[in-house]
C-alpha cells in the first residue's frame, strides 16, 4: 500500500467514467524506471495480498489492458470514498487476468480438474463468488512495456537484465513469504526460470509448483501443444497436492 499512497493523487486527477488512455497512464506521474529498451509504470491492483488463497496465480506482468482496468476501477472507488485497502482489492478482482486470458487459464484449470479439488463448479468462479481462494500477482509487480507495447519477457529476457531480475525475485519471494503454503500456478516460460530459481535456492519450501503451464495468452500459439504434453503429469500434482492438504 506503500506505492499507492505515493500515486493516490495522481490516480484522483484522471478523468472519472471515461476509457482510459495510454495518454493517460504512460506518462511521468506514473513512471517508476526506464531504460534503452523498457519502462515500468505503476498500476494500483498488485499491492493487495489475498492472505487466505489456497491457489496462487503468477504472471509476467500486467499488459496494457490489465493496467487500464485497474486505474478506471481505482479511480472510481477513490470518487465513492473506499478505504484504501478497499481501492487496492476491487482494482485487484476488476483487473486479473481480464478478458480472453482468464477464460482460456480456466478452460485448462477445468481440464485438469481443479474446480472438483476445490468442490467449486468450476475456476472461472475463482474470479467471482470464490475469489476468497485465489490470489494472483505477476513477477513484475508493475507493468513493462517495450516501446509501449506489453513485455513477453524477452528483448531484454529477464534474467540478464539486472534490475528487471531483480525486481522479480524480490517481489515474488516476498508474496510466497506472506502467504504461507499454496499451489503455485506460474503462466509461462519467463515465470519459471524466476520460480525454478527460488527452487533451487530452497525458498519455495511448503509450496508446490504446477510446472509446464502453458501462458494462456491467444497470442500463445504452442499453449495447445504445451497444455497437452504436460496435462496428464499436471492432473497427477494436482490429485497428490489436495490429497496431502486433506490429509
Amino acid at each position: 500500500m506503500d506505492m499507492f499512497l505515493n500515486y493516490k493523487s495522481a490516480i484522483w486527477r484522471l478523468p472519472l467514467y471515461l476509457p482510459l488512455t495510454k495518454r493517460d497512464l504512460l506518462v511521468p506521474e506514473f513512471e517508476i524506471h526506464r531504460e534503452s529498451m523498457f519502462c515500468m509504470y505503476y498500476a494500483p491492483h498488485n499491492e493487495y495480498i489475498n492472505r487466505k488463497a489456497r491457489v496462487f496465480i503468477v504472471g509476467l506482468t500486467p499488459g496494457w489492458t490489465q493496467m487500464k482496468l485497474a486505474f478506471e476501477e481505482a479511480r472510481c472507488c477513490l470518487e465513492h470514498g473506499d478505504s484504501d485497502e478497499n481501492v487496492l482489492r476491487k482494482a485487484k478482482q476488476a483487473a486479473r487476468f481480464a478478458g480472453s486470458m482468464r477464460t482460456n487459464l480456466s478452460k485448462m484449470l477445468d481440464v485438469l480438474g481443479l474446480q472438483d479439488q476445490l468442490q467449486i463448479s468450476s475456476t472461472l468462479t475463482l474470479f467471482q463468488e470464490h475469489q476468497d481462494l485465489l490470489h494472483t500477482t505477476s513477477v513484475l509487480q508493475f507493468p513493462v512495456f517495450v516501446n509501449e507495447k506489453n513485455y513477453t519477457g524477452a528483448h531484454p529476457v529477464l534474467l540478464s537484465n539486472k534490475y528487471l531480475r531483480e525486481r522479480a525475485i524480490s517481489h515474488i519471494t516476498q508474496e510466497i513469504q506472506r502467504l504461507g503454503p499454496v499451489l503455485i500456478i506460474p503462466l509461462g516460460k519467463s515465470v519459471e526460470t524466476i520460480l525454478y530459481r527460488l527452487d533451487q535456492e530452497g525458498r519455495l519450501q511448503g509450496n508446490t509448483v504446477l510446472w509446464n503451464f502453458p501462458h494462456p495468452s491467444g497470442a500463445n500459439g504452442h499453449r495447445h501443444q504445451q497444455f497437452a504434453e504436460h496435462k496428464q503429469r499436471m492432473k497427477q500434482k494436482l490429485c497428490d497436492y489436495f490429497a496431502g492438504y486433506k490429509n
